[in-house]
């Protein structure tokens, strides 16, 4: 069910201005109390990775500008890079239609990806031959 909240801004004749803090509330959290977020790189567009928040991680992510996720393995909050110093530097966050996904624009310093890759979408798909093609780590 659509968020009544959000579903009243969709046919606006003329800008407007939400209150954060009211509009964080209202996002479509999980039972955990996560969403989902979308990472892009801002210059280049690809999509980079995806990852949780809840409500603490976004307000942490406004004020510092350094993407700040929660870690489902970790149970814990968990700032991109603190430990392998491919950070990435908030550039612009926007919420879905519906509020109940994040889309965040970054500058990323070192690779999104774990595994050290550029991002975290290589396992690529080959539709024809029905297989999944997996390149060699950079690690």
């Amino acid at each position: 069910m659509l968020n009544s909240y959000f579903k009243k801004n969709e046919a606006l004749s003329a800008p407007i201005q939400l209150d954060l803090n009211t509009t964080l509330l209202q996002l479509a959290y999980n039972e955990a109390g996560l969403i989902p977020v979308i990472t892009q790189d801002a210059t280049n567009k690809r999509i980079l990775m995806f990852a949780w928040m809840n409500k603490q991680a976004i307000e942490l992510t406004i004020a510092s500008k350094k993407m700040t996720y929660w870690s489902r393995s970790r149970n814990k909050l968990w700032i991109k890079g603190e430990t392998s110093g491919h950070v990435q530097t908030l550039k612009s966050m926007a919420f879905d239609c519906d509020g109940d996904a994040i889309l965040c624009e970054v500058d990323q310093t070192g690779s999104a990806c774990h595994t050290g890759r550029e991002h975290c979408f290589y396992l690529d798909i080959d539709l024809d031959k029905k297989q999944v093609n997996v390149p060699p780590s950079p690690l």
